[in-house]
């Protein structure tokens, strides 16, 4: 017997060989995929956190063409508005950057990042999403996902693709609309300014 051989045999002592026809090792219960109640507790919260209230659906989405640009207004937003926003005339309140992320972590971002630039009453914010070379590209597809879910939110009056100074095609500018707090503001000091 070679001097590796017995020092192998020396080094691994007590341990037995599995037998026969099993080829895996028994594992306490808990570790067989059968998760702890540490475990469900630690999803449960994790779920909680994430918003189970994320309405933004990831079904099917129609490919927005890679050199395409994106662009909506909600109804009762005036032409005027786009194309300020379309020109960068509305300096972004706040960034989102997804570069590079997972289409689901993207998904909880957009839906959180919307909601917060709402509740805090900001009205342009920009979403940095890149942009893929071919239509199947991540980034690609991503912008499209980015568009159907834009359009979910009752939040959005308007997005269109940023300038080349803000990520052109690779970054959108998003209009929120005012609070009812914001409006109600708006309007008293409207009445203070006719007496």
């Amino acid at each position: 017997m070679a001097q590796d051989d017995v020092n192998f045999e020396t080094l691994m002592g007590d341990v037995t060989p599995l037998m026969r026809g099993r080829n895996r090792a028994d594992l306490p219960r808990h570790r067989r995929g059968m998760p702890t109640e540490a475990q469900r507790a630690r999803r449960a919260s994790a779920q909680e956190s994430q918003g189970e209230d994320n309405f933004l659906s990831d079904d099917f989405v129609d490919l927005v063409g890679e050199h395409d640009p994106i662009e909506y207004r909600h109804d009762g937003i005036q032409t005027g508005v786009l194309e300020r926003l379309r020109q960068g005339g509305y300096p972004p309140e706040a960034r989102l950057h997804l570069l590079k992320r997972p289409l689901r972590e993207c998904r909880q971002e957009i839906f959180t990042f919307i909601r917060d630039a709402y509740q805090h009453e900001l009205r342009c914010v920009l979403i940095v999403h890149g942009r893929g070379k071919t239509i199947e590209s991540p980034a690609n597809i991503l912008r499209s996902y980015l568009v159907k879910w834009l359009l979910q939110f009752d939040e959005v009056q308007a997005f269109v693709s940023a300038t080349p100074m803000h990520g052109g095609l690779g970054a959108t500018y998003v209009m929120i609309r005012k609070s009812e707090r914001a409006r109600s503001h708006n309007r008293e000091r409207q009445q203070k300014r006719r007496g």
